[in-house]
């Protein structure tokens, strides 16, 4: 059983936040670009810190990305932070012909991601970031489960040369990673192993995962669990090792089913080691407004939906 106070939760943006502040102590090429919103994406701590460093270009988000792409090519490392989904969706072309078409050293912030960005309805919910990111030569994406994941993976992303898309949620969030953990841009994690069935899911959804596989064994089902928080280049090895096990692949993500995490299991395992896979996921369709809660239980992403999935397929 997992050892994990579900009832204690961190603002993972907030972290977002004084990290950011943190490292731009740490490198002095750091500047951080927002479209009017940071006192949502929590660029403001970075903003109070280093007030010279700091560019609100408004609610123009091509802009934000142009920008960014364009203080890269002078030596400069830009964080540019907005909602998920114009961080991507209105900001695509920017980001594939000025960040990645040229190796721009930009490292991307999407927040309010998923469905969990609750009553702010479909127009808000990025259920396509991932998968626009994911399609990208040269890109990285990885989408962070808990507070010390994403203090890492900005640490990593700062470190990196070349384009990064981090995507963090709205919602507050447990801590899932044990303290031993240390975020490797090429690895998964696996944080429960088990015999019966192969459980892969990262950001804020791995609660759910988790609680799931506890729930499973106690109806003598053993799930092995994985953290897979880096979606591109997903790490091939750990998910053809634990299927090779369990014989059955489930994926589990705040995200539609399509292209994002659950594809790129599907891609591999069809490559290398075919197996059956269900996808767990936001199936092609748009969000609504609700509660966090209340959509992930509409969504089938919570526990105890994921647990009936299962059970169907076993």
């Amino acid at each position: 059983m997992f050892n994990i106070d579900y009832s204690t939760k961190h603002s993972i943006r907030e972290a977002f936040g004084n990290k950011l502040a943190q490292l731009g102590e740490k490198f002095p090429n750091i500047v951080v670009l927002d479209a009017d919103v940071s006192a949502s994406t929590q660029t403001k701590i970075f903003a109070k810190k280093f007030p010279e460093r700091f560019f609100d270009v408004g609610i123009a988000e091509q802009d934000l990305i142009g920008t960014a792409a364009g203080l890269a090519l002078t030596g400069k490392i830009p964080f540019a932070a907005a909602f998920a989904v114009f961080a991507t969706g209105r900001t695509y072309d920017q980001i594939r012909t000025s960040v990645c078409y040229q190796k721009a050293n930009v490292k991307i912030i999407g927040t309010h991601g998923g469905i969990t960005v609750g009553e702010d309805g479909a127009t808000h919910q990025a259920l396509e970031d991932i998968s626009l990111m994911r399609g990208l030569p040269n890109m990285t994406v990885i989408v962070p489960a808990d507070c010390k994941e994403c203090e890492q993976a900005l640490e990593f992303a700062a470190e990196y040369e070349g384009p990064v898309y981090i995507r963090i949620p709205r919602n507050s969030l447990p801590d899932i990673c044990p303290d031993n953990y240390t975020f490797n841009p090429k690895k998964g994690f696996v944080l429960k192993e088990g015999k019966d069935v192969t459980i892969i899911s990262n950001g804020d959804v791995l609660a759910e995962a988790c609680k799931a596989s506890d729930m499973l064994e106690t109806q003598g089902i053993s799930a092995e669990v994985i953290n897979m928080p880096v979606v591109k280049p997903a790490d091939t090895e750990c998910i053809i090792n634990s299927v090779k096990k369990t014989g059955f692949a489930v994926t589990v993500e705040n995200h539609s089913i399509n292209g994002a995490l659950g594809s790129a299991v599907c891609e591999i395992l069809s490559e290398n080691y075919p197996a059956r896979v269900l996808r767990i996921g936001v199936n092609d369709t748009f969000g609504q407004s609700g509660t966090p809660g209340e959509l992930l239980k509409y969504y089938g992403l919570d526990a105890e939906s994921i647990v009936n999935r299962i059970k169907e397929q076993l």
